[in-house]
């Protein structure tokens, strides 16, 4: 593949919102995902590393999979309300380190408490309360395949969300071009386009995030 020019990075959510008045809101998820055929590394950087922590902040994501970051804010203070700090993921081939692409989002504390009515999907959620020291977690990377079978158990579920979730997991399985020596039975047409693989998945993105909220 050509790596001359810069690929897309995707990320969710696109900003980072932290409320003084709630605790359990210092500490979010931020999810890299790579829809890509072949192995990335990732680094995290931040404008303003002394108030944050983020667990595991470089690393390498698998093909086709994603991988969840813990980022927690170390100093939530009235001073630092309102301020906007920017958080850069940059991305590079895992085995020639050439640079790829990046992707800033910015973060906020806010002062006071979420709107837990408020529809506004930029509202990222509260992580649940995990058991153990923060410090020995670590974050995982998941197999966008693996998507599926994660879905069947959850209950209260918007299950047209779920459809559509499988749809994109099944164009994501779907190979990209047909090599000359293979054979398939799949028709030509039904090959997806790397284009469309790259909209998918940042689909998949917001709506695992809608499946695991309600």
């Amino acid at each position: 593949m050509d790596h001359m020019r810069q690929i897309p990075v995707f990320v969710f959510p696109t900003n980072l919102k932290f409320y003084l008045g709630s605790r359990q809101n210092y500490k979010q998820m931020l999810t890299i995902y790579n829809p890509y055929e072949f192995k990335i590394r990732y680094k995290v950087l931040c404008t303003t590393p002394n108030k944050y922590t983020v667990i595991d902040p470089d690393g390498s994501i698998a093909p086709q999979s994603c991988i969840d970051l813990v980022i927690r804010h170390t100093m939530p203070v009235q001073a630092n309300c309102n301020i906007i700090d920017k958080f850069r993921v940059s991305i590079s081939d895992h085995v020639t380190k050439q640079f790829l692409g990046k992707r800033d989002i910015e973060s906020r504390l806010l002062p006071g408490e979420p709107d837990v009515i408020s529809s506004d999907s930029d509202n990222f959620q509260s992580l649940p309360q995990s058991e153990g020291n923060f410090d020995d977690q670590k974050s995982n990377q998941i197999p966008i395949a693996h998507f599926q079978r994660t879905l069947r158990h959850s209950e209260r579920t918007n299950y047209f969300a779920i459809l559509i979730a499988i749809i994109c997991i099944s164009i994501l399985m779907l190979p990209t071009k047909l090599e000359p020596q293979e054979e398939s039975f799949i028709p030509m047409y039904l090959y997806p386009s790397v284009t469309l693989k790259l909209g998918v998945a940042y689909v998949l993105g917001m709506l695992t995030t809608i499946i695991f909220r309600q």
